[in-house]
């Protein structure tokens, strides 16, 4: 009988142990535990993403000229993101992109509010750039990523939905910033 005591709290302890262990990485390493990253990529572009989690997914948009791909995260509020490419003077920093993209919101959209310029360091290195203004009402935030290819390429990594939504998504759509890639 001691000795089947002795087995059952051994049993017993390990089992704490190895619930212990698992509750511990949870906490440390959730995103390692829940998510489900999945790299994106086309034959058609020359570029490279991981989406951090199944809520994330590729969208393909029509074109008059070509087709494009956006990105669309759904779980209980919805969130965009679209990648472009754009041919820049070679003269042209990615900080003279964002005041330019600054200057026109600040004259073109209501209820504008800027937030820091935030440096990006990956594989492009660049900026990042968020605001909020008012659309039809609403309050709408766009978080946009400029990652420079070259000294005359520039991706934007623009991200739109609501404030709140961008704002819990930040881990997320920073992930996302730094996979990207070119092929």
């Amino acid at each position: 009988m001691k000795y089947g005591s002795k087995l059952m709290m051994h049993s017993f302890k390990s089992r704490i142990l190895i619930i212990s262990a698992i509750a511990i990485l949870a906490i440390l390493f959730p995103s390692t535990l829940m998510s489900q990253t999945r790299t994106y990529t086309a034959e058609n572009l020359n570029y490279v993403l991981v989406l951090p989690s199944a809520q994330w997914r590729a969208i393909n948009v029509p074109g008059i000229a070509n087709d494009s791909t956006q990105f669309r995260y759904d779980n209980g509020g919805t969130a965009h993101l679209r990648v472009r490419r754009q041919l820049v003077n070679a003269d042209v920093t990615v900080a003279d992109l964002i005041q330019r993209q600054q200057t026109l919101h600040r004259s073109s959209l209501p209820g504008y509010v800027k937030e820091k310029v935030e440096p990006v360091a990956s594989h492009l290195n660049g900026a990042r750039y968020a605001y909020e203004y008012v659309k039809q009402g609403k309050l709408t935030a766009r978080v946009i990523y400029y990652l420079e290819a070259d000294n005359r390429v520039v991706y934007r990594l623009e991200f739109a939905g609501w404030p709140d939504l961008l704002r819990s998504l930040s881990e997320q759509t920073d992930f996302i910033a730094r996979s990207f890639r070119l092929k």
